[in-house]
């Protein structure tokens, strides 16, 4: 175990069609909870079947920000994600997705955001350019409706699942 710090720099849209499904090369359900949002980040607590990481996400610079990344005990992450986590916890189905050069991350929501699929990618560079797939649609990169934890605190705040009109 240990810390791995890094600037995380991606670019975050919405998928337009199923052209991706055919391109996955592999596929892992994830489930996200949120322990504590603050001006200046966030502390999130993921599982992925049988292990589990506490990430904390530094405050925003443009699309790139400081991560710390923890692997913990599985039983941790999972009672950290009963009894810590506010609000709804994020369920979703992440595919890896190759496309000229790069790994593509579709995530397909379930639970409460059941409907909504989004794809990011990580980038080494803020300027980077790239070759967008057909699949792609609208970047949402900057755009705060998309983001985990607004998408989490609206679905409390419904007290229902959200669908796209929602956000």
């Amino acid at each position: 175990m240990g810390a791995w710090m890094r600037l995380e720099i991606e670019r975050k849209f919405l998928v337009a069609g199923d052209g991706w499904r055919a391109a996955a090369t592999s596929i892992r359900p994830l489930k996200d909870g949120l322990v504590g949002h603050f001006a200046r980040g966030k502390v999130r607590v993921r599982l992925d079947g049988e292990r589990a990481w506490l990430t904390v996400k530094g405050a925003r610079d443009g699309i790139a920000r400081a991560e710390f990344e923890y692997e913990i005990p599985h039983a941790d992450g999972a009672a950290m994600v009963d009894q810590v986590c506010t609000g709804n916890v994020i369920e979703k189905i992440r595919y890896c997705v190759p496309h000229d050069g790069l790994t593509w991350e579709v995530d397909v929501f379930q639970g409460s955001l059941a409907g909504m699929v989004l794809a990011e990618v990580e980038l080494a560079r803020a300027d980077q350019s790239f070759a967008k797939p057909a699949w792609l649609g609208e970047e949402v990169t900057g755009d705060l409706r998309f983001r985990q934890s607004t998408l989490l605190h609206l679905c409390c705040e419904a007290g229902r699942p959200i669908t796209m009109d929602d956000v």
